[in-house]
């Protein structure tokens, strides 16, 4: 036999035996529900395509509520609409509480840390640590509310320095919602100048956006070839590690500050129990677990709030008649005397429907962290086995058409009753549901009603160009949808 026929030969053979294990991977799961047919090695990359979340939706009207789809020989059920979404987090919550695959935060947090672990007793731990001891150090309603009242003043007043000029507001935000959650995790806040800080900002937003592009979400399908290549996804990796470089040298600013009879905030409290458990080889509490937690609190405290704000003044520049009322009822409730208070929420039905509106309308996370099976456990007659991966799709909760009025639409009446009164809607969850809902999911509320509202009640908010030329589509929806980049002029109320 010459060169060709044996090179031949070999080609065939191996293209024979990665066709038979991917048809036999695939045959091992014909009880899931139904979906696309899948391609050897590519699993339903080609019926997914780069527009991941409006793919998947679109496969639902095709396969049901609930489908499976291929990244890469892995099978992932979608779960779409309120009522399975729901079972899921609430109903047979216990029985999907593992999370599941994420290639690419995976890779880089290696199970360490309170978000990203799939150890349930590590993210249990953590997570009781870090919700009492956040309590403490601003979670709880009164402490954060007193470290956000103190960061108004400064953001305010960078508007007011503004001059009534076309600006991009991001920035601004950023920066304040940043120094509540500096002054929660090390114990005090940056100038807004700071050039250390604005490098964080920058990796926060790189690393979401790399993550949300079709570049991250071919590495959640091929992990094992995306993980060894060059290419833009490398740049999510960059970026986390500068973020851990900064995170690193506040851990060792703390360190030689602490006082163990005094806990200044997160980082210190940390420290001194991972002091008192040093002895204990299975202690959760290292330095590992230290740096891993602090960082995803800060990457999803400041990227969550910032951009979900960002968003909010984009859509109230798209909306002045939204606007106006919002400002009339300012005016009732609060005057232009004082600041703010989140007791005021409760006498400002119209405004509270708005922020839950803008929360809803823009759809910051469409996609809820995938959970993971831990038994074998039947959803809508199929019977999903121990280890399955599942994604809820959220985007498809918040605009179900049986739980809201204006689906499709950006209307407060979403969150009204016909007397005018606030009315919360059980399908509200924009940022997932259930235990292992995002540790800072109350936080987000709270500043979003108080900065949006401090700003509101010293700005009118003024477009350089037409408001029909206002883009107000997301220019990335995969794990994050981001508004455009876009200026504002912040004109003082008189």
């Amino acid at each position: 036999m010459d060169l060709p026929d044996t090179t031949f030969l070999l080609t065939f053979l191996i293209s024979f035996f990665i066709l038979y294990l991917t048809l036999k991977s695939f045959r091992g799961h014909r009880k899931l529900p139904p979906g696309p047919t899948p391609l050897p090695l590519l699993g339903n990359a080609l019926d997914i395509g780069k527009d991941f979340v409006n793919s998947l939706v679109k496969l639902s009207e095709k396969y049901g509520e609930v489908y499976t789809v291929y990244m890469g020989s892995r099978p992932v059920v979608i779960v779409t609409g309120y009522n399975l979404v729901k079972e899921i987090y609430f109903d047979k919550g216990d029985e999907f509480l593992n999370r599941g695959g994420m290639p690419i935060w995976d890779d880089y947090y290696k199970n360490h840390g309170l978000v990203f672990t799939n150890n349930m007793e590590r993210w249990r731990e953590l997570r009781r640590f870090s919700l009492s001891t956040l309590r403490d150090f601003g979670f709880g309603k009164r402490t954060t509310e007193d470290l956000i009242q103190e960061e108004i003043p400064h953001l305010i007043e960078v508007f007011k320095k503004s001059k009534q000029s076309f600006i991009d507001p991001r920035q601004a935000i950023s920066r304040a919602l940043c120094n509540v959650l500096l002054s929660m995790l090390f114990g005090n806040r940056c100038e807004y100048e700071d050039k250390d800080i604005a490098t964080v900002l920058s990796c926060i937003y790189e690393a979401f956006k790399t993550a949300s592009s079709p570049w991250g979400q071919i590495y959640e399908m091929f992990p094992g070839v995306m993980r060894y290549i060059p290419g833009p996804h490398q740049r999510f990796f960059k970026s986390f590690q500068k973020m851990e470089q900064y995170v690193r040298e506040r851990v060792k600013i703390n360190k030689k500050s602490l006082d163990p009879n005094n806990p200044r905030d997160f980082v210190d409290a940390f420290l001194i129990k991972m002091e008192k458990e040093k002895v204990n080889p299975n202690s959760e509490y290292t330095m590992k677990n230290l740096m891993a937690s602090t960082i995803q609190i800060f990457f999803a405290g400041v990227a969550t709030v910032s951009t979900t704000t960002t968003y909010s003044l984009l859509m109230l520049l798209k909306s002045p008649e939204v606007l106006e009322k919002v400002h009339k009822e300012i005016d009732q409730v609060i005057g232009r005397n004082r600041n703010p208070i989140l007791q005021d929420r409760n006498h400002m039905p119209y405004t509270d429907a708005v922020i839950h509106e803008l929360q809803r309308f823009t759809d910051l996370a469409p996609i809820g962290g995938p959970r993971k099976t831990t038994k074998e456990v039947v959803l809508k007659g199929y019977t999903l086995p121990k280890n399955m991966d599942v994604i809820p799709m959220l985007t498809t909760v918040l605009k179900d058409p049986t739980c809201f009025k204006y689906p499709k639409e950006f209307n407060p009446e979403n969150f009204l009753n016909a007397k005018g009164e606030f009315q919360r809607n059980p399908a509200f969850m924009p940022l997932a549901a259930g235990k292992r809902v995002c540790i800072g999911e109350s936080l987000v509320g709270i500043e979003l009603f108080l900065f949006l509202v401090a700003i509101l009640q010293n700005f009118d908010l003024k477009s350089p160009v037409p408001l029909e030329e206002l883009d107000i589509t997301p220019i990335v929806s995969g794990l994050g949808n981001f508004p455009k980049p876009y200026k504002v002029a912040f004109i003082p109320r008189l």
